[in-house]
């Protein structure tokens, strides 16, 4: 029988499960699959296309977003160059990447079906960040359901109720048309009103949906998994969103109901369908970051200026 991943499940994250921030304990901190060694084969090996290593500029300096390559290094200089710098990588979608990743995540949804009656989840994604020390995640909420895997390093996590002013239809609306998260306007005042967590490597944070949140990483390189899915519920709510969205930039409308049934749901979901399929949210959507630096092979943590090249990625970060 397989060893489980959660290794304190209690009652209380049952009942607490997408209603209240919660923390449980797991063991992919002493997973084979996320040994430092397993990870530097994996950065080796992995797709240009489904990955994005993020500089985030001087300490201190202006909030700034740059996107780059690996520049050749190995797995484990790749991830020495970011315990000396100022930058993420977050290696997208590695359950489908990657089989064996793939397993670990039905195993994760498996135990909390188990443990959460009636709580089915499809569309199930999952990432992998390796991160600096003290870098940083910026206020943002997710459109889907997510949670954080903390398995090595330690971080500070404040995560916000998920209505106004943390979070407005409107900014909502915003994310779903565009794909873009960052955005979302922060006041220092919300953080008197934020759950605070501190996590380290065995570690889970769950929340509550689009609930916002920001992440601190600690002084020390972090290695961290997020996973994403679906339910029916969900999968309703982000059609209302959508629909919603469209009403309001497209119609000038100011739709208020956020109803998940009846003849007024119907109809916004036939809506942003129709959208979808005429292609017409992608006039609506940014274009990615392009690809204007490489890691420095010579002095780790540094980087090295590139003329800018288009964006190779089809999905957003």
């Amino acid at each position: 029988m397989t060893e489980p991943i959660f290794t304190d499940w209690r009652p209380e994250l049952a009942e607490d499960w997408g209603r209240a921030p919660l923390c449980a304990r797991h063991r992919l901190d002493r997973h084979p699959l996320f040994s430092f060694e397993a990870l530097a084969a994996l950065i080796e090996a992995y797709p240009r296309a489904h990955y994005a290593l993020v500089h985030m500029g001087a300490q201190g300096g202006k909030r700034e977003w740059r996107e780059g390559e690996l520049g050749g290094l190995t797995g484990a200089e790749v991830i020495e160059a970011i315990k000396a710098g100022r930058m993420w990588l977050n290696l997208r979608n590695i359950s489908a990447v990657d089989a064996r990743y793939r397993d670990v995540l039905d195993q994760i949804f498996e135990e909390v079906r188990r443990n959460v009656p009636g709580y089915t989840t499809h569309n199930r994604t999952s990432g992998l960040l390796i991160s600096s020390p003290n870098a940083q995640v910026y206020y943002h909420c997710d459109l889907p359901g997510q949670s954080l895997w903390q398995i090595h390093g330690a971080k500070r996590v404040y995560v916000y109720p998920n209505r106004p002013p943390f979070l407005t239809p409107e900014q909502l609306e915003t994310i779903a048309l565009t794909e873009v998260e960052v955005n979302m306007a922060y006041d220092p005042a919300y953080d008197a009103h934020a759950r605070v967590f501190e996590i380290g490597g065995g570690e889970m944070l769950h929340w509550p949906l689009n609930a916002p949140h920001r992440v601190e990483n600690l002084e020390c390189l972090n290695v961290s998994m997020t996973t994403e899915y679906w339910t029916e519920a969900i999968r309703r709510n982000q059609m209302v969103t959508m629909g919603n969205a469209i009403l309001r930039t497209r119609l000038g409308l100011a739709p208020r109901s956020t109803a998940t049934k009846g003849v007024r749901f119907w109809a916004k979901a036939a809506l942003q369908a129709g959208v979808r399929r005429a292609g017409l949210l992608n006039a609506m959507r940014k274009a990615k970051r392009p690809i204007d630096f490489r890691l420095d092979p010579l002095r780790p943590g540094q980087i090295v200026d590139l003329a800018r090249q288009p964006a190779l990625l089809d999905a957003a970060e």
